[in-house]
């Protein structure tokens, strides 16, 4: 049985020290460079989660305004089956040498200025639409801008990672630099 270690801990133990103060400055960096690109990272997810959610809603109710709009063009085309058939029948008294009655005409014209209403409701219904759907791209574009910039992040976090365990200061400085990017990106998307 062994009376003690068989490593040498007093020199392990002064090794450790010795590798912390020459990197623990650097260590330091990219441990505060790298927390800051997390921040950054979590807000811009929480950006992108809020943007797709918001466009599908807007995309919800452009669904749903051109669902109305085709409602209203066949209420649009049943008022004008139903003037057909008034005036067709108004014409079957023309042809029998009689005079129509007066409701016929009526009715007819009734039905035209119906379709007028119905055809302005419809065409409303789709500039809401297209209105909506339009906006819902826009934040769509931002969505994949948001989306982005947090993969651009976690490549930053992981070069930072990769630094840190090998000293690399030139993968720190990729780290950096990369983090940099992310921030114009996710910037821009508030512009």
């Amino acid at each position: 049985m062994p009376e003690g270690p068989e490593v040498d801990t007093e020199t392990l133990n002064e090794t450790i020290h010795d590798a912390v103060e020459k990197g623990g400055g650097f260590l330091k960096s990219v441990a505060l460079t790298t927390a800051v690109l997390a921040a950054f990272a979590a807000v811009a997810s929480l950006k992108a989660g809020a943007t797709i959610n918001e466009a599908l809603l807007l995309k919800t109710e452009a669904t749903r305004f051109q669902a109305e709009a085709s409602d209203q063009w066949a209420y649009y085309q049943a008022k004008g089956i139903k003037a057909a058939v008034e005036e067709a029948a108004r014409t079957a008294w023309l042809a029998a040498d009689k005079a129509a009655p007066a409701a016929l005409e009526d009715t007819v014209q009734r039905y035209a200025h119906e379709q007028q209403d119905i055809q302005h409701d419809a065409r409303e219904k789709e500039r809401e639409r297209d209105a909506k759907s339009k906006e819902a791209d826009q934040l769509l574009a931002h969505h994949h801008g948001f989306a982005n910039s947090v993969a651009l992040f976690q490549i930053a976090i992981a070069l930072g990672a990769v630094s840190a365990l090998t000293q690399g200061r030139a993968l720190w400085v990729g780290s950096m630099l990369l983090g940099a990017a992310a921030i114009v990106l996710f910037a821009i998307q508030f512009v």
